[in-house]
């Protein structure tokens, strides 16, 4: 994981950082000397969401003020440690309740991110003399690992080393690991994986971590792993293919929480599933028109290969819900028509049950890391039906994020309670704590909605 490099514990030499919204500032602004109020009205400076002034001194820079919007988003203090001067360190100057403390340091730990496995960044970020709380480093520790994951190259990045991540999680917090790999998932019952990872020279693969008291109330948390999605037989063009290393977001979000989970001892069992392969192209590929009898006995008929995500989910999820978890939840990057729908930062949210979805709805209300909550509309089954088989894996263009939630359902054993998020897991572009590329969505609120349901 790229190493936490926000914070230092030298407080003696850190200088002085302000703060402030724009609501407060009037009234600090009136108690500072006359040169520090010209010098901020000469800049037009009024602690605006985002904006920095720097603070001069006798011998140099004084100090700064740092413009704020909402004080319980964490991303609101996110601009600091790149707007600050490279390499300089800051101490905080005003008074801060707990809460907006804590959004300060995940935000600088957020905003301090470079993706740095390959080239030295190009400048450090400033650093918060401070020491967070162990949940406020966990949370963040989580989030840098989805992008870490997301952000390394399939090369780097395979059904391999997604094994190899799950494994050094249950070996640092005493859980366990079964790998089902190659032809044994045929053996196993685990047909649609297989199908999906044949053709890729790496071994399509099954990976449980399993941790927890057998008596506390049982979770299970699911994530797609496509490390690579070429879309098969029914090719990309080169545009919707140059970021589909991304694709095993899904499982690098529920691999980070598993790990959230286990690090902070959430009183629950856990049992974390990710089916992992790459969806290539060669003799062994799954054809469009093949039909494949899943897990659950449900035959499906492959109308599209690059509808590949919810093949793999439906025997994972088939297989989490023989063990009657309290609740199942999914992470996907499943659909580019929940990304048309809602946008890169809303991952769109399908449950099955009112209370498990309005708990997570309040917890990204409560951290500003939002879910949108989306319709399991019964009736657009339709667009799922087959000719020849129980059901088709895609069909109409109509209400795509739906009818790929409504095909995933299907594997959901009747009573059962169940969320499916389907993510993004990526920045198109550079914003202030929002570098491009790799990125955790919905996951501080869903170990919010955790912690509520389960601590």
């Amino acid at each position: 994981m790229t190493p936490i490099t926000a914070f230092t514990s030298d407080s003696a030499s850190a200088l002085p950082l302000h703060v402030l919204d724009a609501a407060g500032f009037a009234a600090w602004n009136a108690q500072q000397p006359a040169a520090v109020q010209s010098w901020l009205k000469s800049q037009q400076f009024t602690a605006a969401p985002g904006s920095v002034a720097l603070l001069p001194g006798a011998d140099g820079l004084a100090g700064a003020v740092l413009g704020v919007g909402d004080r319980a988003d964490a991303y609101a203090y996110a601009h600091a440690p790149f707007a600050l001067p490279a390499g300089s360190s800051w101490r905080l100057a005003n008074a801060l309740d707990a809460a907006d403390t804590a959004n300060l340091q995940l935000g600088w730990g957020l905003g301090s991110y470079r993706f740095a496995r390959y080239r030295k960044p190009a400048r450090q970020p400033a650093q918060l003399a401070a020491t967070p709380s162990p949940e406020v480093l966990d949370v963040l520790a989580a989030c840098l690992r989805v992008r870490d994951w997301v952000n390394t190259p399939t090369e780097d990045m395979g059904p391999q080393q997604l094994e190899d991540a799950a494994r050094e999680l249950a070996d640092a917090h005493g859980g366990a690991l079964e790998v089902i790999a190659g032809d044994e998932l045929l053996e196993r019952n685990f047909p649609t994986i297989h199908a999906v990872g044949r053709a890729s020279h790496r071994a399509p693969r099954l990976i449980v971590l399993r941790w927890g008291d057998e008596a506390a109330p049982h979770l299970a948390l699911v994530g797609k792993g496509v490390c690579f999605d070429t879309g098969g037989l029914d090719l990309k063009p080169a545009d919707g293919m140059r970021n589909m290393k991304k694709d095993m977001g899904g499982a690098a979000h529920a691999l980070a929480l598993a790990g959230l989970v286990m690090a902070r001892q959430l009183p629950v069992r856990l049992t974390l599933i990710v089916p992992a392969v790459e969806n290539a192209v060669g003799p062994e590929a799954f054809r469009p028109g093949e039909v494949i009898t899943t897990r659950k006995g449900i035959s499906v008929e492959i109308d599209n290969t690059d509808a590949e995500g919810r093949l793999i989910l439906c025997d994972a999820l088939a297989y989490a819900s023989e063990q009657q978890p309290d609740a199942i939840v999914d992470f996907a990057t499943l659909t580019g028509a929940a990304r048309i729908a809602l946008g890169p930062d809303l991952p769109a949210l399908f449950a099955n049950d009112d209370m498990l979805a309005q708990q997570w709805l309040d917890a990204g209300d409560r951290t500003r890391d939002p879910v949108w909550r989306m319709p399991l509309w019964r009736p657009y089954l339709r667009y799922l039906n087959s000719g020849i088989a129980d059901m088709a894996n895609a069909g109409s263009r109509m209400a795509g994020s739906v009818t790929a939630a409504l095909y995933l359902e299907r594997f959901i054993a009747d009573g059962q309670t169940w969320a499916h998020l389907d993510v993004y897991a990526w920045n198109d572009g550079e914003r202030p704590g929002r570098p491009a590329g790799g990125e955790a969505l919905a996951l501080r609120s869903a170990w919010e909605m955790l912690k509520v349901r389960y601590g």
